[in-house]
């Protein structure tokens, strides 16, 4: 875990690293989730799948659709692993998001999972799709530093 989940009291749940290839990431909003209590149990065993995740305005709300919590085995009271979830925003931060989406054509992916102070939170981001040309050239830049990186380590090994 990172010095900043730890210094802000934030415990990771789950990362989207699938959003920051398939889109150029924009604002980040800090959202808090609608959950039932079999939800948050699952959560707190670090079950959830954001990969498919992204969020709709619909009526002056926000919704989280695609997110993945798997059902919990034995629940009395089980919840649908793949519900649309509502999120708590600012009315103005509503307001930002529904402007891009709608001028901007730009879409909302979720990029991160996390209890913060005890509450279940995610980070949305407004993106635009990266054609596969940027896909390419972001997989090439990381397989460049990958090796740049293992180069040094070699270099400091030999001294």
């Amino acid at each position: 875990m990172g010095s900043k989940e730890a210094s802000s009291g934030e415990k990771l749940i789950v990362r989207n690293r699938r959003a920051g290839f398939e889109y150029e990431l924009g604002d980040r909003f800090e959202a808090g989730i609608v959950l039932i209590g079999s939800e948050v149990k699952m959560l707190r065993d670090g079950k959830a799948d954001l990969s498919d995740a992204w969020c709709a305005i619909v009526k002056d709300e926000a919704f989280l659709h695609g997110m993945n919590i798997p059902e919990m085995p034995g629940a009395a009271f089980g919840h649908e692993a793949k519900r649309s979830r509502k999120l708590l925003l600012h009315t103005e931060e509503i307001e930002r998001i529904r402007k891009a989406v709608e001028r901007e054509g730009m879409t909302v992916a979720a990029t991160r999972l996390y209890f913060k102070g005890g509450r279940a939170k995610v980070e949305i981001a407004l993106a635009k799709g990266k054609k596969a040309a940027d896909k390419r050239h972001a997989v090439k830049e990381r397989e460049a530093d990958r090796e740049a990186r293992a180069a040094m380590g070699r270099g400091r090994r030999g001294e």
